[in-house]
């Protein structure tokens, strides 16, 4: 089972780790202020969205060092409350703004907290990783495809999506678990079918989403999903 990287073994003392978490975070908050200082005022949602996918790569930091469990949840906490500050309070521009309806970045924190706390546990981190690396590059890809492309609009709830959009979902979101699990349990049939249902599901939590809640059915449900379909299902099948 690979787990981590063979370069960032030597990583151990738990300071460095958390140093090169928050130095991570901070080149994205940079980014971002300068995107959002130089891109036009349309261009808002495009910043999100960097900082989105740039941020949920984060777990595969948590994954490769080893961070422990306490640590990511404990940072998932202050990023939860910061977050709903930050929608109140211009503590976060670019990211946030005031008064916006949408709760994405919010659950986005609470969704990486909740998925650490089930699988670092019981030593399964690659399906927390799935489920956050589904929602950071399928939904982060799907909202800029749509925005960019989408020429086929549809609405659920409301909510206008694309079909082009969803597409960029599903097709993304397939890549993304079939490469988490082949880098565990190599190239076995599981490793690419498992990763249809996968994909399809969260493309349809992601289309059923109001207010941003999809920031936190999209990777619960992924990871849920990839868990049932690996570890519980072949065991009352077999």
């Amino acid at each position: 089972m690979i787990t981590s990287l063979p370069i960032l073994d030597s990583i151990s003392p738990l300071w460095l780790q958390i140093s090169l978490v928050a130095a991570w975070i901070g080149v994205l908050l940079l980014i971002a202020s300068i995107l959002n200082r130089f891109s036009k005022s349309g261009n808002s949602e495009a910043v999100r969205k960097v900082v989105h996918i740039g941020t949920g790569n984060i777990i595969l930091l948590a994954w490769w060092l080893h961070i422990p469990a306490s640590v990511s949840i404990g940072a998932s906490i202050v990023a939860s409350i910061v977050t709903l500050l930050s929608y109140r309070f211009p503590i976060l521009p670019g990211i946030n703004s005031v008064g916006r309806k949408s709760l994405g970045t919010f659950f986005y924190a609470v969704s990486i907290g909740l998925l650490v706390a089930w699988f670092w546990t019981i030593e399964q981190p690659q399906y927390a990783v799935l489920g956050i690396l589904v929602m950071t590059w399928g939904d982060g890809l799907a909202a800029l495809v749509g925005q960019k492309l989408g020429k086929h609009p549809y609405k659920i709830w409301g909510a206008q999506k694309s079909w082009e959009g969803s597409s960029a979902m599903a097709i993304v979101s397939y890549i993304v678990s079939s490469l988490v699990f082949l880098g565990v349990q190599g190239n076995i049939w599981q490793t690419w079918v498992v990763s249809v249902p996968i994909a399809l599901a969260a493309t349809t939590l992601e289309a059923y989403s109001l207010y941003g809640i999809d920031n936190l059915t999209v990777p619960i449900g992924s990871a849920a999903l990839g868990f049932f379909l690996i570890e519980i299902l072949p065991r009352y099948l077999g």
